[in-house]
């Protein structure tokens, strides 16, 4: 796909930008694509499967995934994967424009093996929800 886009093009986008012009598309229609963040599902990968799968980037990659519940009727996040595990780290950061909550970016890390006693790798991702959506079928967008 990068053949198509001009030399020297770089996805740089800002947490504000990955919300309202990518994330709040895809959510609105799944069928929405762009050449520069691919569909995958970040529970049936490993981090370092993950750049063969991106549409472009060499050190960063976006993908949009679906949000998988861990138990059925519960609201908790499945984030394993075959080899490990995602951890959240720290707190959720808000993104605002003009003033008002669109959305909120979670930092997570990978863990191989199994908790609590998984090893951490230096594999980030960031992900991107949309704040004022139900939480059941969410589409995320992540930067990894």
């Amino acid at each position: 796909m990068e053949e198509s886009l001009p030399p020297g093009f770089r996805f740089h986008p800002t947490d504000e930008e990955l919300i309202t012009c990518y994330l709040s598309l895809k959510v609105s229609d799944v069928r929405f694509t762009s050449k520069a963040i691919a569909d995958v599902d970040l529970n049936k990968c490993e981090p370092w499967d993950l750049p063969a799968k991106a549409s472009m980037g060499e050190k960063e990659w976006y993908f949009f995934s679906m949000r998988d519940r861990k138990y059925p009727t519960g609201l908790r996040t499945n984030r394993a994967t075959e080899a490990g595990y995602w951890k959240t780290t720290g707190k959720d950061k808000e993104i605002f424009r003009a003033g008002r909550l669109i959305g909120m970016k979670k930092t997570l890390v990978f863990y191989k093996g199994r908790a609590p006693r998984g090893e951490k790798s230096n594999w980030v991702m960031h992900e991107y929800r949309l704040e004022n959506k139900p939480t059941f079928k969410t589409i995320k967008v992540c930067y990894i």
